[in-house]
């Protein structure tokens, strides 16, 4: 039987989250938003691997959103937000 830890659990939220938001988007303020997310979902993997998955998932919101808001559609493109599809 196999027991579900946070680790494990945190793991599936963090993948769950980025497949549902991984479009980056055309405006500044989508951009920032979904690369927010995704910054959150990979920081709280790799935070929950040493430990503390809202640190890390705080700091990967900051960069992520910076990240997201502050490129041009040109330099990184992920399509067209999941919502617009």
């Amino acid at each position: 039987m196999h027991t579900w830890t946070v680790k494990t659990m945190t793991m599936l939220a963090a993948m769950l989250v980025a497949a549902t938001i991984s479009g980056c988007g055309d405006m500044p303020l989508e951009r920032g938003v979904s690369g927010a997310g995704l910054g959150a979902a990979a920081g709280a993997v790799g935070g929950a691997l040493v430990g503390a998955p809202g640190t890390g998932a705080a700091v990967g919101a900051a960069v992520g959103g910076a990240a997201g808001a502050l490129t041009t559609r040109r330099q990184i493109n992920f399509g067209r937000p999941i919502w617009q599809r």
